[in-house]
C-alpha cells in the first residue's frame, strides 16, 4: 500500500450505537480501515457483527455515531442527506442482496436509473451496453418478474455499472440465489470489477468469495481484523 496517495474509502475511529429504551447496543467501536483505489476488499463477520450496517456507513447512506469517514476523497461528516446523495451520484454503485429492481421497469429501464441519476447524457447507451455485457441484451424489454433470480442480480449489476462508478459496494451478491448461479454472478462481478478498474468493497459471509477478493478483513466485536 506504501506510495498511494488516493483513497477509495477511509474510515478513523468509526463508531456506531443504537438505542432502544434505557439501552444502547454498541455495533462498531473504533474501526479503522484505509481502502486505496482499484482494490477490492471483503468484509466478513458472523451474522449480526455489523457488516451492513459498516457497509452503510462507508457509502453515506447513514452516519456513524462517532468518527471520519472519507468517500472519493470527500468527508461526509458535513454532509446532509442530500450533500451525500450528489457525491454517490456517478462515483458509487451499489449491489444487494435483494435485488431491488423497481417492478414495473423493464430490465432496460431498471439499468438505465443509476447513468440518469448520475446526470449521463448517454445513460440509454450505457445501459443497453451494460446489460449486453451481463448477458441480457434479449431479456431488456423483460420485467423483473419475468426474470430468473440471476437475471434480476445482473439487471442489478449492469444498473452499477452503468454509472460509470469509481466505487462498487455489493452486499451479499448472491445471498439469494443458488450455488451455481451465484458463482457465475460472482464470476461476473470481478470481471466487470478488473475491466474497469472499480474498487470492489463486498460484504460476505462467503469464505470462498472473500478469499478471492485482494484482501479480506474481519468484522469482529465491532473492529477490523486483517
Amino acid at each position: 500500500m506504501a506510495g498511494i496517495e488516493q483513497w477509495a474509502v477511509r474510515a478513523h475511529e468509526v463508531a456506531h450505537e443504537i438505542s432502544s429504551g434505557e439501552k444502547h447496543l454498541k455495533i462498531l467501536d473504533g474501526v479503522e480501515l484505509q481502502i486505496a483505489q482499484g482494490e477490492s476488499v471483503a468484509i466478513v463477520g458472523r451474522s449480526g457483527s455489523g457488516k451492513t450496517t459498516l457497509l452503510s456507513l462507508l457509502a453515506g447512506l447513514d452516519r456513524p455515531t462517532r468518527g471520519r469517514i472519507e468517500l472519493a476523497g470527500a468527508d461526509l461528516g458535513p454532509l446532509d442527506e442530500d450533500g451525500r446523495a450528489r457525491l454517490r451520484a456517478g462515483r458509487v454503485g451499489f449491489v444487494f442482496q435483494s435485488f431491488q429492481l423497481l417492478a414495473g421497469f423493464t430490465a432496460l429501464e431498471n439499468a438505465r436509473l443509476g447513468a440518469d441519476l448520475a446526470g449521463h447524457a448517454d445513460a440509454a447507451q450505457r445501459a443497453r451496453e451494460a446489460l449486453e455485457q451481463v448477458g441480457l441484451t434479449a431479456r431488456a424489454t423483460h420485467l423483473p418478474h419475468q426474470l430468473s433470480g440471476g437475471e434480476q442480480q445482473r439487471v442489478a449489476i449492469a444498473r452499477a455499472f452503468a454509472a460509470g462508478p469509481s466505487i462498487l459496494f455489493a452486499d451479499e451478491p448472491t445471498g439469494n440465489l443458488d450455488s451455481t448461479t451465484g458463482a457465475e454472478i460472482i464470476d461476473l462481478l470481478f470481471s466487470l470489477n478488473r475491466s474497469r478498474g472499480t474498487t470492489l468493497v463486498l460484504v460476505t459471509h462467503d469464505e470462498g468469495l472473500a478469499q478471492r477478493c485482494g484482501r479480506k478483513l474481519t468484522l469482529r466485536d465491532g473492529r477490523l481484523d486483517g
